[in-house]
């Protein structure tokens, strides 16, 4: 593009966006009607509103997409690739530092979009407009598209890697510090194979337009807004313009987070009725944020409500669907099971995510492994089964279900759309979308399968090489489970911003394939669970580049480099920190360093590698029980369909048992405080406000979504580097951290001792509940000690829950 005046760049780049909101209630009286079938009885679609035949049906990305495409607009740029690249290193290496350390703090790929576009700018301004090599130094004014390029490179990589906890683990549980080369092998393989399936998946989950992928649209809407220097609005709509209201909602979420974040923190944790009664157990086990079940309903924090996602972003329907498994489970069915004693659930809080051993104390592990990390089973007789508070041991019951009706909920109700789509080619899609990208060279199939290949080898050298407890026959299992998933988890996903996890069914197979094997347990974990996540993780970013008009090849090289610099930079960051930083994961270490996340993964590795699931699950076991939700799941969603069938146009069609039983995955470490406020603002916005001012909702509701999340991300940050990272913390310690409103909400039972809860019942000392281990108390194939050598017998005496 040759140079222009940033007004032309801006009429360019978003101008389309504009002119198509404003005069779309005027062309709608003469255009085409166009059939469109999505293959599936689709809730995100009014089946009564009017189908444009060159634009989206769906009035959500009409708000935030353009209809347009510019193919001569640059984005394979110099430019665009040395800012990615430098965000691929800034971003991992930082989030990679903190992530070891508590209280940590998070610069989320939204800080990346905002700062990229000064720079593109200043880029733009400042550097000579000059070739080297043929290759244009300044190739213009910055464009939308190579700001979403940049921007995609940031987010790849901007997480710590799931497998560097792996390494983390193996260093301070299992003393096993394997090379670099070992390593990278290890994150790469994690990372890649699931962008490989993701890019084979993308027919059924990028080009059908009723895979619209929610969350991407607050990100279209940003940036058409940052780019846009004359929207008016929506057909009449008037009111001030997208880009000074993102301007003025920015401002007032980075400047009120210093109240709930640091100044006033009780309107974060905002549990009034238990500040009324702070030492009922029962009041304040119900109405709880910290450690109760969430009926105070409000809270003031932005970062509260958007942590298991943008309520602004979910469609109302899939966020009722949420809420209405949350009621029922967390809030009818938990108390009636926790006040009943089931699974001695009185003597350890309602809601945690410790696990207990039979004092009601926190579970030590160390208690019952040998020197070889391995289970010793005379000690774990001697000490105590595991004990889970009830909404954990819930949350397992749903992920089980969940599991199971995903399958179903895919065979029933998306079948016909997958048959479609292996069918069509990408350039045939009924979407004005598709037919703009199909103008660019897409990627072959090949590229994926190389990547798949490479990254493959990659992972049987790491298992067979080093001793990671792991055959290749689980590496495939793994995999398979991986791709079995990644359509019907993402289709789901796609639709209703509700993404199902593998994670516990993973632990679950493995912790019965490979009893006693906890390295084994979470590499075969992380190929199953991450593996089908990061999958779906490239698919939106696909999605993203589909909306903004991005190359296909320019993406998949853009994604793919900047994993693998990501993923380096982590694991050289990793490396430096244990070798430089002294006490590094020691709950002593002095600059809090203390690593929680790798306690917690190395935890479950021992719960689930070292004990394993046949002493909490295996039949005549505390939480046998749990196994019929595989039953209940997979039966929901066949009498979802049936009723579907037979009242087509009730509410009932909103029904989604996947996203009933998988909505509240997050608990824990998410709490009601998370959930109550979340399904309220989406309710008020996306159902509310879209039924009754629709022309306010489409101008200005992704942008206010944009807005609240940009401002708390910066906020987040300079109040951390400001006012909690210097002197560990101790700023205000002495007068602003001890006031009332700092300290009102931990005074009470709901926060209890340390913050973990108060039980309804409390053991006396040196005494017990629950299940008594005979001698003979395991099932014959559980392992001593590493070498193997088995025990015999099996038989587990449950006892009333009486006191001994």
């Amino acid at each position: 593009m040759p140079p222009a005046t940033y007004a032309a760049e801006d009429r360019q780049s978003a101008g389309s966006l504009e002119e198509k909101l404003a005069g779309e209630e005027k062309i709608l009286d003469h255009h085409i009607v166009v059939p469109f079938e999505p293959g599936f009885d689709d809730p995100n679609i009014d089946p009564d509103a009017v189908l444009l035949d060159d634009d989206s049906p769906y009035p959500e990305v009409r708000s935030a997409v353009a209809n347009t495409d510019d193919p001569d607009m640059p984005v394979n740029t110099l430019r665009a690739w040395v800012i990615g690249i430098i965000w691929s290193i800034i971003l991992p290496g930082m989030n990679q530092f903190f992530f070891f350390r508590y209280p940590s703090v998070t610069v989320t790929g939204i800080v990346a979009q905002l700062l990229s576009y000064p720079l593109g700018r200043l880029w733009a301004y400042a550097l000579p407009n000059v070739k080297v090599f043929g290759v244009s130094i300044n190739p213009g004014p910055f464009t939308v598209k190579e700001h979403v390029l940049v921007t995609i490179m940031a987010n790849v990589g901007y997480q710590s890697a799931y497998a560097t906890d792996i390494v983390a683990v193996q260093r301070v549980y299992y003393n096993q510090i394997y090379n670099f080369s070992y390593q990278w092998m290890v994150v790469m393989s994690t990372q890649l194979i699931g962008f490989s399936i993701g890019g084979i998946a993308r027919r059924f989950l990028v080009a059908p337009p009723s895979m619209i992928w929610p969350t991407n649209l607050v990100t279209c809407a940003l940036f058409n807004t940052l780019h846009s220097q004359h929207y008016a609005g929506i057909g009449n709509r008037g009111g001030i313009s997208r880009e000074w209201f993102f301007l003025y909602v920015f401002l007032g979420s980075f400047f009120w987070y210093f109240f709930p974040g640091y100044i006033f923190q009780a309107l974060s944790y905002f549990t009034w009725v238990c500040w009324i009664a702070p030492k009922n157990i029962v009041v304040n086990q119900l109405f709880g944020y910290y450690n109760g079940l969430g009926m105070s309903l409000i809270t003031f924090d932005w970062s509260q409500i958007t942590y298991i996602g943008s309520p602004l972003a979910s469609p109302w329907w899939a966020s009722a669907n949420v809420a209405v498994g949350f009621v029922f489970f967390f809030w009818i069915l938990t108390p009636i099971l926790y006040y009943t004693n089931t699974w001695y659930s009185k003597f350890m809080p309602i809601s945690t995510r410790t696990s207990y051993d039979n004092t009601g104390n926190q579970y030590d592990v160390t208690r019952i492994l040998t020197p070889e990390s391995t289970l010793d089973i005379r000690l774990y007789e001697q000490y105590s089964p595991l004990f889970l508070s009830t909404t954990f041991a819930m949350t397992y019951g749903l992920s089980f279900a969940s599991i199971t009706a995903t399958i179903m909920h895919t065979i029933l109700f998306f079948r016909k759309q997958i048959w479609i789509q292996s069918r069509r080619s990408l350039s045939e899609q009924p979407d004005v979308h598709a037919r703009l990208m199909s103008k660019y060279p897409q990627v072959p199939e090949w590229w994926y399968s190389i990547i798949f290949v490479v990254m493959f080898v990659f992972s049987v050298i790491s298992i067979e090489v080093w001793n990671t407890q792991m055959p290749v026959w689980a590496l495939v299992l793994a995999l398979i489970i991986a791709f079995v998933y990644t359509i019907p988890v993402g289709m789901i996903q796609a639709i209703t911003n509700q993404q199902v996890g593998l994670n516990v069914i993973t632990e679950l197979i493995i912790g019965y394939a490979l009893p006693g094997k906890p390295v084994a347990m979470m590499m075969f974990k992380t190929y199953g669970y991450i593996t089908m996540a990061q999958a779906l993780q490239f698919t939106s970013d696909f999605k993203l580049g589909h909306y903004m008009k991005i190359p296909p090849r320019v993406m998949f090289w853009a994604q793919v480099l900047a994993a693998v610099i990501a993923g380096t930079v982590q694991l050289g960051v990793q490396a430096w920190m244990f070798t430089n930083i002294k006490g590094m994961c020691d709950p002593a270490q002095p600059d809090g360093f203390i690593c929680p996340s790798t306690e917690v993964f190395g935890t479950a590795s021992i719960i689930w590698g070292v004990i394993g699931p046949q002493r909490q699950f295996s039949q005549g076991q505390i939480y046998y029980g749990l196994l019929f939700f595989f039953l209940v799941g997979a039966v929901c969603p066949l009498l979802a369909y049936l009723v579907a069938l037979r009242w087509p146009n009730s509410i009932l069609r909103y029904v989604n048992f996947p996203v009933i039983f998988n909505g509240t995955s997050y608990i824990p470490p998410a709490s009601a405080l998370n959930y109550v406020p979340w399904a309220i603002v989406g309710f008020i916005f996306n159902y509310v406000i879209r039924r009754r001012h629709f022309s306010w909702w489409t101008k200005y509701n992704y942008i206010l979504s944009a807005g609240l999340d940009s401002g708390v991300a910066v906020s987040i940050i300079v109040v951390y580097f400001a006012l909690q990272y210097p002197k560990n913390g101790t700023i205000g310690q002495n007068n602003i951290l001890k006031w009332w409103g700092n300290t009102v909400s931990t005074n009470t039972a709901d926060f209890g001792p340390q913050g973990a809860g108060t039980p309804l019942s409390v053991m006396p000392p040196g005494q017990t509940f629950g299940c008594v281990l005979s001698h003979s108390s395991f099932p014959s194939y559980l392992y001593l000690r590493a070498d193997e050598r088995r025990i015999s017998g099996t038989r587990l005496i449950l006892h009333r829950p009486l006191v001994w």
